[in-house]
């Protein structure tokens, strides 16, 4: 890590403790000690990193994250601990493309027990407890139970 990482580092976190009311800029203010008190961290730590002597530890870091709240994440790239591609953010997962047409839909109870391998003349008992177990899915509001009259039919 370089002077100037630190430097900027400090910076953004000297901007988020004054955008959170600590006043860290007189010398009687108090906030260095309040933040320090808010995070459970030694008041040590934070004046070294406003005076750009050294980073914050890990679990530092951390406490400061939940304080000023930002997310740890948003900390560790910042502090140049990790960069993005390192920490993969987890809403990516969320906004990926969606799957195939093939895996996109939940299977049928039908499918699952014909996966499980639950003998047929035993189907609709199966269906009948699962779904008794099973959350209501807003998919499913047209038709909240299309597997109890496929097993139905299916055992007629």
């Amino acid at each position: 890590m370089t002077s100037q990482d630190l430097d900027a580092f400090a910076a953004w976190v000297e901007d988020l403790m004054r955008d959170r009311g600590y006043d860290i800029d007189s010398p009687r203010g108090g906030g260095k000690s309040r933040i320090a008190d808010e995070a459970g961290v030694h008041r040590a730590a934070v004046t070294r990193l406003l005076q750009r002597q050294s980073m914050p530890d890990l679990e530092t870091t951390r406490r400061l994250a939940r304080v000023l709240g930002v997310p740890v994440r948003e900390m560790l790239i910042r502090s140049g601990r990790l960069t993005a591609e390192e920490l993969a953010d987890p809403h990516d997962y969320l906004a990926a493309p969606a799957p195939s047409a093939e895996f996109a839909r939940r299977p049928t109870l039908e499918e699952v027990a014909d996966l499980l391998g639950v003998p047929a003349d035993r189907r609709e008992m199966f269906v009948r407890v699962v779904e008794q177990f099973l959350p209501n899915d807003p998919r499913d509001q047209e038709d909240p139970h299309p597997l109890a009259d496929a097993a139905t039919t299916t055992a007629d």
